[in-house]
């Protein structure tokens, strides 16, 4: 895709950010990451594009073709303080109203960059997840006639006949889709997250077990999974369990704990086996995994 700058974020979308990087740097020569303590990781061979405003100063070994996001006069205080001085990119506000300046203050932070002798790398804007393609794209084009046309302009969450769209419609402009969950989340239907049985053990009527000393209301069996809120796993929104077994959902004791969650089996239920591994129902945004498995 022309002007594909990936994204490797956070827990790398589930596959850890250092397995994803070296992928990334084929890909593109620009890589974006969240924060200024995730640039490490980037191949020494592309160029790290930090996402998000940082009023923290950056670490000292921050390589020095770091690009920075700047969203308002405070960050390029901070910035200057720390005695930063390299490339940014100006955030521009959209829809979502997160972080990035507005139009009235575009020009005053624009001043504010020019004096602090940063070099401007472009202007990202970032869409809404939700909505149609005509409002992603209103987000962008309304802020074409106030902002520099030589520069290029960095954009997220559009399709990709949303993005051809934009390219078509403005040919002149250097347009650059950022992208992390479409890229490396495309099709989930080649995933899945697993946990393995490390443990199981019968449990009697009216016994109690678990860190919170549940009480149980009938003969079963207690069975342990090898994974917990250290990998980033916890109930589901709704309270339920997010383990599964042939189909089936298997209870929780107790929420899971770090490294281990307890699970409550009646007695006549299938019980996986020690060692056997089961369906885990989580974001992959969000876990941390042990163990990649690469299966042909």
């Amino acid at each position: 895709m022309p002007g594909l700058v990936p994204v490797v974020k956070g827990n790398g979308y589930g596959f850890r950010r250092w397995n994803l990087m070296p992928l990334a740097g084929q890909l593109a020569t620009e890589v974006a990451v969240g924060t200024v303590f995730e640039v490490r990781d980037v191949p020494s061979t592309v160029t790290p594009i930090v996402l998000t405003p940082t009023l923290t100063p950056p670490p000292k070994n921050m390589p020095l073709n770091t690009v920075l996001t700047v969203a308002g006069r405070h960050h390029v205080v901070a910035l200057t303080t720390a005695g930063w001085h390299g490339d940014v990119i100006v955030k521009l506000q959209s829809s979502t109203h997160r972080f990035g300046v507005v139009p009235t203050d575009l020009e005053p932070l624009l001043s504010d960059i020019a004096d602090a002798q940063f070099t401007i790398r472009g202007f990202a804007i970032h869409p809404a997840i939700e909505g149609d393609e005509a409002s992603h794209l209103k987000d962008i084009t309304n802020w074409l006639d106030l902002i520099d046309p030589s520069l290029p302009v960095y954009v997220s969450h559009l399709s990709t006949d949303a993005y051809a769209k934009l390219r078509s419609d403005f040919p002149t402009r250097d347009f650059r889709i950022r992208l992390g969950t479409t890229l490396w989340h495309g099709n989930k239907s080649m995933m899945q997250l697993s946990a393995d049985i490390v443990d199981h053990h019968p449990i009697e009527t009216g016994s109690k077990a678990g860190y919170k000393q549940v009480k149980v209301d009938g003969p079963g069996e207690i069975v342990l999974v090898g994974c917990g809120t250290a990998h980033g796993v916890t109930v589901l929104p709704d309270g339920r369990s997010p383990f599964h077994y042939k189909r089936q959902r298997l209870n929780l004791l107790e929420a899971p704990h770090m490294h281990t969650s307890m699970l409550f089996l009646s007695r006549g239920r299938p019980i996986p086996s020690i060692g056997e591994w089961i369906d885990v129902q989580q974001p992959l945004t969000r876990v941390q995994v042990d163990l990649l498995q690469w299966v042909k």
